[in-house]
């Protein structure tokens, strides 16, 4: 079977890498639409960006409204502000939400009508140039065809898969994600291992996308306990920003599974980060999954290390998925109770979150295959741990 591989046009990385990567912002137009939000003006993080602009007399205007997941009315107001400001291409910095925004900008800029119509569309006019700059080592946004905003008229995560949302240039600069807290740096980090683990363990893996992501995987168990623990590591924080880029081309080649379809209702529903939401779903998610993926999960024990001579590929799954269980209490990932959830409300929202897993289609993925009751019994699993 014949397999496409998609992958930004160029991607700089390491220390400096905003500097080197000017030249390439330069050649992409006179006025940049700089997509973020508040924290990254607080941080300075934007500044540096603009005083890297202001070196090479490129103009810009800065829409800081992404304070949360994206919605449509943000890509609405990003779009109104592209167009007032005469901008001829975009920059997104920050997290995943500022990054999927600017896709989603550019998306609209050049194709009309509203983000809310562009679900499951091809998209037909390719984008204005693009350029991320993660500041997260989590969504791997910076590297994928993919795009997530929330449609509020309908409460539904939108998910927008097309190669044209592929930026031309990620900027993946370790020292940016210095100023990350322990516990964005656990959950963004978790959110980079899902993406590896449900792109290795896809139905639609292959040989490209299997390089990625097991290389992902063993950066991330190698590094994360040190970036939650010591965040002033920049060596340690340099090989989280390189796994985090190799699990976005993993799973944007690859697809993700279960994890991530029952995900985004959770987010769309209760405003929980994606990054949390995932690694709260990634325990009970690899139980399940586990039946229907043995010989992946063994061959995952192997590149982290856990797998021991004479061990069957079931038991070098189970040793993989206790593995990962351990990693999630050593990072103290959230409950939903703890993130404030209410069980109650949760219950009663579990069925329509489970159809909207369902129609995203990335369940479909997993090698073993869910129904609404599947789904929502492991939804209720949330609140046994």
């Amino acid at each position: 079977m014949a397999n496409l591989f998609f992958i930004p046009q160029y991607i700089i990385s390491g220390e400096n890498a905003m500097k080197m990567s000017t030249e390439y912002m330069k050649s992409f137009g006179e006025k940049a639409l700089i997509v973020t939000d508040d924290v990254m003006v607080k941080l300075g993080n934007v500044k540096k960006l603009t005083d890297a602009l202001d070196e090479i007399s490129v103009s810009y205007v800065i829409y800081s409204g992404i304070n949360s997941e994206p919605t449509h009315t943000m890509i609405d107001e990003g779009v109104e502000i592209y167009k007032k400001e005469g901008c001829d291409f975009l920059i997104g910095i920050g997290g995943g939400s500022p990054l999927d925004s600017m896709k989603a900008i550019g998306a609209v800029v050049t194709n009309g009508g509203s983000i809310t119509e562009y679900m499951g569309k091809k998209i037909e006019h390719k984008l204005p140039p693009t350029c991320a700059i993660p500041t997260t080592a989590g969504t791997g946004s910076e590297a994928t065809k993919v795009s997530i905003i929330t449609n509020t008229n309908t409460g539904v995560k939108m998910l927008l898969n097309d190669p044209k949302l592929m930026a031309n240039l990620a900027v993946v600069d370790p020292t940016f994600t210095v100023t990350v807290p322990p516990g964005v740096t656990a959950a963004t980090g978790v959110d980079a291992l899902t993406h590896a683990i449900e792109a290795y363990t896809s139905l639609k893996a292959f040989s490209m996308s299997d390089i990625y992501a097991l290389s992902a995987v063993k950066r991330i168990f190698d590094n994360i306990y040190e970036v939650y623990t010591n965040g002033s590591n920049v060596e340690a924080r340099r090989e989280m920003a390189i796994a985090a880029l190799e699990a976005g081309i993993a799973f944007s080649n690859a697809s993700v599974t279960i994890v991530h379809g029952m995900s985004r209702p959770i987010g769309a529903l209760f405003h929980v980060p994606h990054g949390l939401s995932n690694a709260m779903l990634l325990d009970v998610c690899l139980d399940y999954l586990k039946p229907g993926a043995v010989a992946r999960l063994n061959q995952l024990a192997k590149t982290i290390g856990v797998y021991r001579p004479g061990m069957t590929p079931d038991e070098g799954a189970d040793a993989f998925v206790v593995a990962t269980k351990a990693l999630l209490r050593t990072l103290n990932i959230k409950t939903p109770e703890e993130f404030g959830i209410d069980k109650e409300e949760f219950f009663n929202q579990i069925p329509k979150m489970a159809e909207d897993a369902l129609i995203s289609g990335s369940p479909l993925n997993t090698r073993r295959t869910p129904n609404k009751d599947d789904i929502m019994n492991l939804y209720k699993k949330l609140w046994d741990k």
